[in-house]
């Protein structure tokens, strides 16, 4: 996807990451009439992903405190649909599809030990700006808490390389939408699925996930799609999604 840098005259890191991206860095006033979609950039402290609605204003980042509902305590109750699906009893997780990381950052303040691949360099960028906020808060820097880590690239091939098997390995990959686009939609997902598109090798990144995992496999679906990797051992249903459970 078209892509540019806006550069940053208090922020040196914008020349850095273009370098680093091999994309285009432009000015404020020359992104506005320039063909570009998407831009990044560093803004209210944190990198920020900007459509051109969002050129003077506004922007997606990496949200690292807790979702509305979800406890502010740590460790965080392995209560929800989530937990029980990646097991209480669980203890490393590779989150193989990490998008906005949000559901990496839950697992990780719920004490899980998490390692997050990403495939899109541009969602990395902004996933590894978030984790080193994250490394910031008061609360990881006086429990010496190490951020999750992230491997970028072709999560298949990723997989077949670990050195260690981890306890669950956590899918949630982008499946074709049933309808079409509403209003209501939420613009940080319609924004994931303009860069990544449809996961259309997501039945080989589930034979990948069980292979190289030591116990089981989560895979996050909405609620009309068919299970993954067959029947489940396990199934954890919400409202508009539902977590198979595969056991090793």
């Amino acid at each position: 996807m078209p892509l540019a840098i806006i550069r940053s005259l208090s922020d040196n890191r914008s020349a850095t990451l273009a370098d680093q991206l091999c994309m285009p860095i432009l000015s404020s006033e020359v992104a506005e009439s320039s063909p570009y979609p998407f831009f990044l950039a560093y803004r209210d402290g944190c990198l920020k992903l900007l459509d051109r609605q969002a050129l003077r204003k506004g922007g997606l980042a990496v949200e690292i405190d807790p979702r509305p509902g979800e406890q502010h305590s740590y460790p965080a109750p392995k209560k929800d649909l989530l937990a029980q699906a990646i097991g209480k009893k669980s203890r490393t997780v590779v989150d193989a599809t990490s998008g906005w990381a949000q559901d990496s950052l839950a697992l990780f303040r719920m004490g899980y030990e998490v390692t997050c691949i990403e495939r899109s360099p541009i969602m990395a960028a902004l996933i590894r700006d978030g984790f080193e906020r994250l490394a910031q808060l008061d609360w990881v820097q006086k429990r010496e808490l190490l951020p999750p880590s992230l491997l970028v690239g072709n999560a298949i091939e990723l997989l077949a390389g670990l050195t260690e098997k981890p306890d669950c390995i956590y899918l949630d990959p982008m499946f074709p939408p049933k309808r079409k686009k509403s209003a209501l939609t939420r613009k940080s997902m319609a924004v994931l699925r303009d860069i990544l598109g449809d996961d259309t090798d997501r039945q080989a990144l589930f034979d990948a996930a069980f292979a190289a995992t030591g116990r089981r496999v989560a895979v996050k679906s909405p609620d009309y799609a068919e299970p993954l990797g067959g029947r489940p051992n396990e199934s954890y249903q919400g409202k508009l999604l539902r977590y198979d459970v595969y056991l090793k």
